[in-house]
């Protein structure tokens, strides 16, 4: 079966969802919040969410949205940042790639310098 429609494909990901393709996918959805499963009801607050997250590799086209309420919304948006920063550190720790870490404050126990009480500064 062929669609009647072109699928609709987002030019860059932060460009809007047209009003005509929100509708096409809460109804192809069947007016059901994509992570609660609950029917989204006449006058509640509900946003598009991409299936797989942007930052975890998804596409920003029809057939990765799909309507959720916006309290799982927001939850899932945090999972999805958490599994990315993750993946981030992972791959920076197996690349070799390290932050710098600043100088030690002198007189610090990481310093490896310590002050005396006359005055003179020695290495611990």
């Amino acid at each position: 079966m062929t669609r009647p429609v072109k699928e609709w494909i987002g030019k860059h990901d932060g460009q809007a969802v047209p009003p005509h393709v929100r509708a096409r996918i809460f109804d192809a959805c069947g007016g059901r919040c994509h992570l609660s499963g609950r029917l989204i009801r006449a006058g509640e607050r509900w946003d598009l969410d991409h299936i797989v997250a942007l930052v975890n590799g998804g596409e920003h086209r029809e057939l990765n949205l799909a309507p959720v309420l916006c309290e799982p919304h927001r939850k899932k948006t945090r999972e999805d940042v958490r599994i990315k920063s993750k993946n981030y550190r992972k791959r920076a720790y197996h690349l070799g790639i390290k932050r710098k870490k600043g100088r030690p404050i002198m007189g610090n126990k990481n310093s490896g310098w310590k002050k005396c009480l006359d005055g003179t500064v020695v290495k611990r």
